[in-house]
């Protein structure tokens, strides 16, 4: 599948602004799932250069700066991304549950997915939600307890634009039992640690075929789960699905705070307003 994407921040100041900043994590990444066959990230004002690297988690990264006055910044960044075919990915196969064979050698290699982060806390009340969750559930394998965790967060959360904010944590998302894709990411995220998977979260984009004219689109969020002896498995537990040729991944982290799409620091007048828009439309 063949997908064209524009993603466009505005920051609109309340005065003029300088010496500002910033770094963006927009370029799709390349793996054996999809290649990004196009990339252009263009700046209002101009930047005199745009530099990259790669962090720590293995995203590229895009940073600059413009010292000089301005009250309004326009980031926009456009990608063409070629997903591979549902049935040219390999299938995960049968593999024991964590907690069937104990600790592994990938367990202290992916140490930072199996515990706390900032935005996931592995709280008393995620513990007690999975122990709630285990009294009704004898996943066969790894890959169906995955699929169990998410469908249970699916299942007992409600998709509800507003009732979180971008710093909620999961303890409170799970206590408020609603929330978005970044909310619901984390909670399965902070359960699937506590199961014994190496857990982490991922932005990207979800090519919705059926979205109706007037349906706002937005960047979306979901979990990759590692399983010993297969590698990195992914489920979105805001749709209930694994992740296929429709999902573009654009960076991954222990959680949101490893891969804000835009921040950056300025000094001057407040922001006065911040607009975000995405398209994903399938091209040829």
């Amino acid at each position: 599948m063949l997908l064209q994407v524009l993603h466009r921040t505005t920051f609109v100041y309340a005065g003029p602004v300088r010496d500002s900043f910033n770094e963006v994590r927009l370029r799709p990444v390349d793996d054996c799932d999809q290649q990004a066959r196009r990339f252009d990230l263009r700046l209002t004002p101009a930047a005199g250069d745009i530099r990259d690297y790669v962090d720590y988690y293995g995203n590229r990264v895009h940073y600059f700066d413009l010292p000089g006055a301005h009250d309004c910044l326009v980031i926009e960044a456009e990608s063409q991304i070629e997903t591979t075919p549902d049935s040219r990915r390999a299938p995960i196969p049968a593999i024991p549950c964590p907690r069937h064979h104990g600790v592994t050698a990938a367990d202290e290699l992916y140490a930072e997915y199996l515990v706390d982060s900032h935005y996931v806390p592995l709280s008393v009340e995620l513990r007690h939600e999975l122990q709630e969750f285990r009294t009704s559930h004898d996943p066969a394998d790894a890959w169906h307890e995955v699929r169990s965790l998410g469908g249970h967060v699916y299942r007992t959360f409600t998709y509800k634009p507003g009732a979180t904010r971008v710093s909620t944590v999961a303890t409170e998302a799970l206590s408020l039992r609603a929330g978005v894709c970044q909310d619901f990411a984390h909670v399965m995220i902070g359960l699937c640690r506590l199961a014994g998977f190496p857990a982490r979260y991922v932005s990207g984009y979800f090519f919705n075929p059926d979205r109706r004219p007037d349906e706002p689109e937005a960047s979306h969020a979901w979990v990759e789960v590692h399983l010993a002896g297969y590698g990195w498995a992914a489920y979105d537990p805001t749709h209930d699905r694994p992740a296929d040729e429709r999902y573009i991944k654009v960076a991954a982290g222990r959680d949101y705070g490893d891969v804000r799409p835009v921040s950056g620091t300025y000094r001057g007048a407040p922001t006065k307003e911040l607009r975000v828009e995405v398209s994903v439309r399938e091209t040829r």
